[in-house]
This record gives structure tokens, C-alpha cells and sequence, in this order.
């Protein structure tokens, strides 16, 4: 795949057909790589955009390692003078780090003194060249990206190109980086693209059920210490008329009484993943003693954190899509386009919302906190709940003190969801841990919106509307309609 391979990058071709992941000790200006070409076994290189017959094609495997002129080292205790660092440096592998959440979350632990690797197919960017989609803001490749944040701050985040489907890869990738730590955001997120056709939902539940099996497999393997930080979502819960507990509840039946894992009902094929995921990771904490923490995440927004703000290089993901958009970023890319905020049916569905600087705290704090060798932790992560309708609300009076004329409308529902529900989510526990929250204030929406209007001139308004149905989701592969 050509797309995976940097124009400023070398070119090595290895006979071995393994991949190579040592770090060149030559001083180099460039990220010096090493590439291998191997037929692919990769379950995306047979998602395609019509219904035909894959060609036998080969994929690029690559590690990309820093601009400095020798190989990194791991530190001693104490030599990050920061109290915001941690006293020993870690080694954390950011699986999926060239997405929304985990390119926030790489440059966040990076900054804090971590020794960090990211993992990626770049697969995220080939979704918006087949679906016809664009990130609100201009994305750097992963390459120049890495170069920007090393010139910044003198600080090094490795690089590996691959799919962690491949286990041969991944168990490479393991051996080479030796983590500490992995968080796991290598997964197809949203409910709408495992809606579209049936190739899209099987590609969605073997990449994020099989690569979630090699990750636990891989830390048996090589890294039996190594703590799992898994992202989850709120959605395995579902709408359930009683409170939503973190990962468990203590139920009583026939007189007696035990502590369970909290009942699933998810909604869509993606959301089904991640109940599988859950259970997989569940057993192997309980047979094999892997430590793991769930971070079951709600609706994250924004796109601004300390560290994506240091340079325009270094931007984030903004989707407005109804593919991976989310509601508010959504709703705040149609307020500053004028065009009317689209609610889904009667609007009352309620959920989890957080900051993407949230995200990344949890994060940290779930790796500073690890769990105990054999448990399966539950965190909910969210900071406040919201339905549809009051963010919508929210936008419309912040649109207004910026004189925009933000209106909304209601547009048939595309999901299969309860429109009008309770809904109290349990989410102490990260608190408990030290989270400080980025709540949703006027100054926040404002700055959001601000953010919005700057870039509104690559607003594609044809992407606005939804173009996904739950129920006329069709066994042929489709390209969704400009």
C-alpha cells in the first residue's frame, strides 16, 4: 500500500520476509526506517469499495525510529526532574496512536516523561479516502508529525507501521519495544462504518476481536508484567432502566447473592466488539493472571490539548462526519456552517461526555495506578452526562453571543436506540484516583465554536447529513453517496 510509506523515509528491503525493528545507530536528518515487504494476511487489505476480487498484493511492514543520533535507552529511576513525570520511566506502547484519542494520548504521555512507541496501520486514513471523507483540520503524515514533536521538545516516540492482526508483527514489535505498558485504541470505533454493509461489520469485529486477542496473547508471550489499558465504551451498557455500575454490580436472586459483570446490551456490530473484547480480556486475567484495565469511554469532544496546541503540525482529528463524527463536534461544524443542528428523532438519548484532555488524564492515571496481577479493573470515563437536546441547546445560545444563526431540526433516526430513557452512570473511580475535569462551560463551547469557524472553509456540507441506516444495512459492499 503506498499511502504507508513516507516519501522521506529510506527504503531497505529485506530477503528474510520478517520485519526488521532495530533502531539505526547512524545519525541521520531524516526518521532513518527499515521496511520489509511480506504478502499480507491483513483482514483490511480485503475490505474493498466494490465487490470484487482482491488482487494478491504485498503490505509494508515498517519501524520508524527517532532523528537522534543513537538508539534509545532505557533510563534509571529519578532522571526526569518533572514532579509531573513518573520517578521511573516507563515504557508504554500507544496501540492505534495516529487516531484521535491516541495521537492525543502518545504526545501527553510523552510530555510526561514516558518512553513511548506507537503502533498503527494507518488504516484511519484510508477510511476517508474510500468513504470520500475529510478531518475538519489538516493531518500531518505520522512521519512529519513524530519530526515536529522531536524538534519541539528533544523527545523521541518510536514508530512501528503494521497491523496487529498479524501476530508475526506484533510479537516482533513486543520483543523489539518491550512495554511496560500497552494502551489499546488499534480498533475500527465507530458504530455507523460497522453499519454500512456486511464487509465493514466482519471487518469491524475481526480487527478489533482478533487484534484484541493477539495483544493478550503477545503480553503472555513476551510481557507477562505488562498492564493492558484497554479503551472500552459506554455503549456496552446500553439504555437499562437502573443505574449503570463501573464493570460489575452485586445482584441478589433466590436468597443468594454474588458480584457479576455488569449486563451488556450493545447496539450496533462495533459495539458488540466491544463486549467481546471485554469478555476475552475477563478470561485471560483470570486464567493466565494478565493485569487490565477497561476504560469503558463515553462521547469524547474537542480536538485541543497542551500538546497538539504547541504547533499546527501536531493538530488532532476533528470529525463532523455521520460516520465518526461525534454529536458535539458535530453539532458545533453545522452551528458555525449555519446549517441546522441535526437531532436524531425525539432527541433524549442520553450519554457520557468528556474533553479529550480528560481522555488522556484517564489514561495516565490508569497507567501511574496499574491493576494487581490477575484483575480485570472497570473504569467508566466520562465527567458529565448529556442528552442530544440539551446539547443541542447548549449550542444554539453559544452560536447566538457569536451571532450565528443556529437553528435545529429533527431528522429521522438512522439508529435503533430508545429516543426518550433513564440514564445514571456510575463514574467514581477515576475521580477517586486524582482526574481533575475539563467541564462543558460556556468558554469551552465558545472556544470550540471559534475553532470551528476558523476552519469552516473545508467543510464538505454534503457529509452533514446521516447516511447510515441501522435497519438497511445490506449484505453488498457500498461507497457511501457524495
Amino acid at each position: 500500500m503506498a499511502h504507508l510509506v513516507s516519501t522521506s523515509c529510506s527504503l531497505k528491503i529485506s530477503s528474510s520476509c520478517k520485519p526488521c525493528f532495530r533502531p539505526f545507530n547512524q545519525g541521520s536528518s531524516a526518521f532513518p526506517t527499515s521496511f520489509t515487504l511480506q504478502t499480507s494476511k491483513s483482514p483490511f487489505r480485503r475490505l474493498l469499495l466494490h465487490e470484487e476480487r482482491p488482487q494478491r498484493s504485498c503490505e509494508v511492514h515498517a519501524s520508524t525510529f527517532p532523528t537522534s543520533q543513537e538508539a534509545p535507552t532505557k533510563t534509571s529511576s529519578g532522571s526526569h526532574q518533572s514532579s509531573h513525570e513518573p520517578s521511573k520511566q516507563q515504557r508504554v506502547m500507544v496501540i492505534g496512536g495516529d487516531g484521535y484519542c491516541g495521537w492525543a494520548t502518545a504526545l501527553h504521555l510523552s510530555n510526561k516523561g514516558y518512553d513511548v512507541a506507537i503502533v498503527d496501520s494507518l488504516i484511519r486514513r484510508l477510511f476517508d479516502h474510500q468513504l470520500g471523507l475529510d478531518s475538519l483540520t489538516p493531518i500531518s503524515s505520522i512521519h512529519s508529525r513524530l519530526r515536529c514533536w522531536k524538534s519541539l521538545t528533544g523527545k523521541s516516540i518510536e514508530l512501528y507501521i503494521g497491523d496487529i492482526c498479524d501476530f508475526e508483527f506484533l510479537s516482533e514489535t513486543f520483543q523489539s519495544f518491550e512495554p511496560d505498558a500497552v494502551v489499546h485504541f488499534g480498533e475500527q470505533r465507530s458504530a455507523p462504518y460497522s453499519m454500512i454493509d456486511r464487509s465493514r461489520a466482519v471487518f469491524t469485529q475481526k480487527n478489533n476481536v482478533l487484534g484484541t486477542l493477539n495483544v493478550l496473547f503477545a503480553i503472555k508471550e513476551f510481557r507477562e508484567q505488562c498492564h493492558l489499558v484497554k479503551l472500552g465504551t459506554m455503549g456496552e451498557y446500553g439504555t437499562p432502566n437502573i443505574d449503570i455500575e463501573e464493570g460489575y454490580i452485586t445482584i441478589t436472586h433466590n436468597g443468594r447473592s454474588d458480584t457479576l459483570p455488569y449486563p451488556k446490551q450493545a447496539s450496533s456490530f462495533y459495539h458488540l466488539s466491544k463486549v467481546h473484547d471485554s469478555n476475552n480480556i475477563a478470561f485471560t486475567c483470570k486464567a493466565w493472571g494478565i493485569r487490565a484495565t477497561d476504560l469503558n469511554q463515553g462521547v469524547v469532544y474537542g480536538v485541543r490539548t497542551d500538546e497538539t496546541e504547541m504547533h499546527e503540525e501536531l493538530s488532532n482529528r476533528f470529525d463532523y462526519d455521520g460516520v465518526f463524527g461525534t454529536a458535539l463536534n458535530r453539532f458545533c461544524v453545522q452551528a458555525a456552517v449555519e446549517h441546522p443542528l441535526t437531532v436524531y428523532g425525539k432527541g433524549g438519548q442520553t450519554r457520557g461526555y468528556l474533553d479529550i484532555r480528560d481522555t488522556v488524564q484517564c489514561v495516565e492515571l490508569a497507567i501511574a495506578n496499574p491493576a494487581r496481577p490477575g484483575e480485570f479493573r472497570v473504569f467508566n470515563q466520562f465527567t458529565e452526562q448529556f442528552s442530544v437536546n440539551e446539547l443541542a441547546t447548549l449550542i444554539t445560545k453559544a452560536g447566538e453571543k457569536l451571532g450565528l444563526n443556529v437553528q435545529t431540526i429533527s431528522v429521522p433516526n438512522p439508529r435503533v436506540e430508545a429516543e426518550e430513557h433513564y440514564y445514571n452512570a456510575k463514574h467514581t473511580k477515576l475521580i477517586e484516583l486524582g482526574l481533575k475535569p475539563h467541564l462543558l462551560s460556556d468558554s469551552l463551547l465558545d472556544s470550540l465554536l471559534n475553532f470551528a469557524i476558523k476552519y469552516k472553509g473545508r467543510v464538505d456540507t454534503k457529509q452533514i447529513m446521516p447516511s447510515v441506516s441501522w435497519r438497511k444495512i445490506g449484505a453488498k459492499t457500498r461507497t457511501l453517496t457524495a
